[in-house]
């Protein structure tokens, strides 16, 4: 099996404090056949401390793109994983280690794949792992669960080369084949933005105070993990319905009444013009 899917899958690091964990982090990916780095905002980078720690993984350093923000670091990709320490007060698609090797390198196969992994001291937000398909945990002993970032990225990277490896020794499944490619992330957060406004615009989701509406909806879709046409589909109906919201006002307007479904329904009943 041609090992090309590496070529798919980038490593994220967002905001990292150490340059030694840019380089260990280097190094690792290296160790296992990845090349790909990303680093979002880092916070001492470039640095002779990163070089020193990656032992000879300096190509990767040489070919690592910084950015600003994660969603310049995920676009494009279809799979994102966040790693995640702890429990979250909404759930989300968790899975371990070899899991998340086994997903990722069966889905670079045919896109682009991130697995980020956050800050040294409080990982990611919860708006950063609002973009992830996915979680990953390390189920580390809970009476010293703390790992280096570097160390992460070598048991996530560890497992995706395990999967490589039965792959390559025809161990596993034939991929199963979709009609349609999945859709990039950037794709996702324009339909979020879609979705919101929408929902607004019913009187169905208070802006001032959404609570855990948008959460719970984006836990949804991207547990559903959409395809290109599905996603085309829904932005359709958005359209739709903001389109039925813009005409039954135009016309609640027209008969002197105020916009909404009960006044509709009186206009319906009772001020209908006679054929």
């Amino acid at each position: 099996m041609s090992a090309q899917p590496f070529a798919n899958i980038r490593i994220v690091l967002v905001n990292t404090s150490h340059p030694g964990n840019i380089g260990g982090a280097a190094r690792a990916m290296k160790n296992m056949g990845l090349s790909r780095l990303y680093l979002v905002a880092p916070q001492d980078y470039p640095s002779d401390k990163a070089v020193w720690r990656s032992a000879g993984a300096t190509d990767v350093l040489d070919d690592a793109v910084v950015v600003e923000t994660l969603d310049e670091a995920i676009a494009g990709c279809s799979l994102v994983v966040g790693t995640s320490a702890r429990e979250r007060r909404i759930p989300w698609p968790l899975l371990d280690p070899r899991q998340c090797g086994e997903n990722v390198w069966a889905e670079a196969a045919s896109h682009e794949v991130a697995i980020v992994f956050g800050r040294e001291d409080r990982g990611l937000t919860n708006e950063e792992l609002h973009k992830c398909n996915y979680h990953v945990h390390i189920p580390a002993n809970p009476d010293y669960s703390s790992l280096n970032l570097a160390t992460a990225v070598q048991v996530i990277t560890y497992e995706v080369r395990m999967a490589y490896l039965q792959a390559a020794e025809g161990n596993t499944l034939p991929q199963h084949q979709w009609d349609m490619p999945p859709v990039e992330a950037q794709a996702m957060e324009i339909y979020y933005e879609h979705l919101e406004q929408t929902l607004a615009e019913l009187n169905f989701l208070d802006r001032d105070n959404p609570k855990q509406t948008m959460t719970r909806l984006r836990r949804l879709y991207n547990r559903v993990r959409m395809d290109q046409m599905e996603l085309n589909i829904l932005r359709g109906v958005l359209t739709a319905v903001q389109n039925y919201i813009h005409y039954s006002g135009k016309v609640m307007t027209k008969f002197g009444k105020a916009p909404g479904l009960e006044s509709m329904r009186e206009l319906t009943k009772d001020d209908k013009p006679a054929e």
